[in-house]
């Protein structure tokens, strides 16, 4: 089988040099003045950010991207809506497959990185017949996450940085293949869920599996539920869940992107993802269990195998 080898050198250096990239101006200001060292830092610190990332955006030109038409009968723009009852009924059946599937096992973020990183590329690259190999680097900490505080990671498709920021649990795992599926080339967030979901319910990782399956089901609430913290909280203690499973759910409650700062940059960025072809925010919650949706729909009226994560 090919394999293809992206650099991703950025994510190496001490400290990001995203974060560097954008605060070296305010830094040479502030701290250096408009001094030769200040100019320096600017020139070195953008200069090691373009240089990683170009070598990273040449080494795609060989990397075969999933086709999702094609491969799952759907795509960014092609989705059928899930009706509400069906939805609904999906809630019912996740709450038990979750129950009878518990685990307590709780690897390290930097173990986790690994292990999510093995079997997203093995789904790949079963589906591509080409292995895209990438860093599993991980920070926890960048200056993007006080432009958006609603978010709990990020990805720097250029440069392949990926800061996770906050520590969610049982969903840490799916959270990881979401922005290593930006760090492999596929930019779109729809794609980067479904990629995730698809990677992990496939690995016969009892911890893996868990986690997609909570994300499919906390998607499910929030398409449900809207931005209602009361009804998210009665949605979810009305799902009879575990006991383990209630806290992680109830720390993802839609306050999390609570505040003026929060919600200006939320409209913004879904303006942004609107303008890139995507459907806007709604892509991580109702574009995301749509595509599945319609994936599985398609999937049993063409009797393929069901998919392993499918619930229908």
């Amino acid at each position: 089988m090919e394999t293809i080898r992206i650099p991703n050198d950025a994510t190496y250096s001490p400290v990001s040099l995203t974060d560097l990239a954008l605060i070296a101006p305010l830094i040479s200001r502030v701290a250096l003045g408009a001094s030769v060292p200040g100019l320096v830092l600017q020139t070195v610190a953008l200069s090691a950010y373009a240089g990683s990332a170009l070598q990273d955006f040449i080494a795609r030109f060989g990397v075969r991207p999933i086709d999702f038409m094609r491969e799952y009968g759907s795509d960014v723009r092609h989705m059928e809506v899930m009706p509400e009852a069906v939805r609904q009924a999906e809630l019912t059946v996740l709450a038990e497959r979750l129950n009878d599937g518990w685990t307590s096992q709780r690897p390290t973020l930097e173990e986790l990185a690994v292990i999510v990183d093995r079997h997203l590329t093995n789904y790949i690259a079963g589906v591509t017949g080409q292995r895209v190999e990438t860093s599993t680097e991980v920070r926890t900490f960048s200056f993007v996450q006080f432009l958006f505080p609603f978010a709990l990671g990020a990805a720097d498709i250029l440069s392949g940085d990926i800061a996770i920021f906050h520590d969610t649990g049982v969903f840490q795992p799916h959270v990881l293949a979401h922005e290593f599926s930006h760090r492999k080339g596929y930019w779109r967030e729809l794609d980067a869920q479904a990629l995730a979901y698809l990677a992990l319910t496939t690995s016969d990782d009892a911890v893996m599996v868990q986690s997609a399956l909570c994300e499919r089901l906390y998607r499910n609430l929030r398409a449900l539920t809207g931005e209602d913290e009361q009804k998210y909280d009665a949605a979810v203690k009305g799902l009879q869940l575990r006991s383990e499973l209630v806290p992680h759910f109830l720390e993802l409650r839609p306050a999390i992107s609570g505040g003026p700062v929060a919600d200006a940059m939320r409209t913004i960025y879904d303006m942004r993802m609107r303008l890139t072809g995507q459907n806007g925010i709604s892509d991580y919650d109702v574009g995301f269990t749509n595509f599945l949706y319609t994936f599985e729909t398609s999937t049993r009226a063409n009797q393929k195998p069901p998919a392993r994560g499918g619930v229908h």
